[in-house]
């Protein structure tokens, strides 16, 4: 079971706002039942209360329907991880070893899917459309060193991203043989 964020906030928040059980409260955020009854009595008094439902951990569906039913039990909303997976990605650091590992993973690419564009390479891998160039036309600094490495095996991208690129390669050599054909 994935796990919540902020658990206290979470149940004081769940206190102060549902009629649920502190039973149910435990379970969901992973407290004990004591514990939530100590929050609800006076433990939390200075403690803000974090909203499950803005963040996606629990939907109001899911409260309402366990409002009704003592016995039923909250389960974790799975929107949480699709909005943490929309969110936009940011330049993370990438430690020396893997920055070293990725004229490989370009040279795999280069190698395996030829019909991937540079700029969908950038954005995969995280490098400019110089170095591809580069190691594509042997004259990169490093290009006798360079071995063709998967990129998902060296850890330089996630295999959804790759997935997701190889479907838009295929989507657009579909679109192109398709008009190719009719004309």
């Amino acid at each position: 079971m994935s796990k919540l964020l902020m658990p206290k906030a979470t149940a004081v928040w769940l206190i102060e706002n549902t009629t649920l059980t502190f039973k149910q409260i435990g379970e969901f955020t992973d407290i004990h039942e004591l514990e939530i009854q100590a929050i609800a009595d006076s433990e939390a008094q200075g403690m803000v209360g974090v909203d499950p439902t803005t963040h996606d951990q629990l939907s109001w569906e899911e409260v309402e329907r366990c409002q009704k039913d003592p016995q039923a039990k909250i389960s974790i909303s799975d929107n949480q991880y699709e909005s943490l997976i929309k969110r936009k990605k940011v330049t993370r650091y990438q430690p020396i070893a893997k920055r070293n590992d990725k004229p490989n993973g370009i040279a795999w690419i280069l190698k395996h899917e030829p019909l991937f564009k540079d700029s969908e390479i950038c954005r995969l891998i995280g490098t400019t459309k110089s170095t591809i160039e580069a190691i594509r036309s042997r004259k990169h600094w490093n290009s006798q060193n360079i071995e063709a490495k998967n990129p998902l095996e060296l850890g330089l991208c996630s295999r959804r991203d790759f997935e997701k690129i190889i479907e838009k390669v295929k989507k657009r050599n579909e679109k192109a043989s398709q008009q190719s054909d009719s004309e």
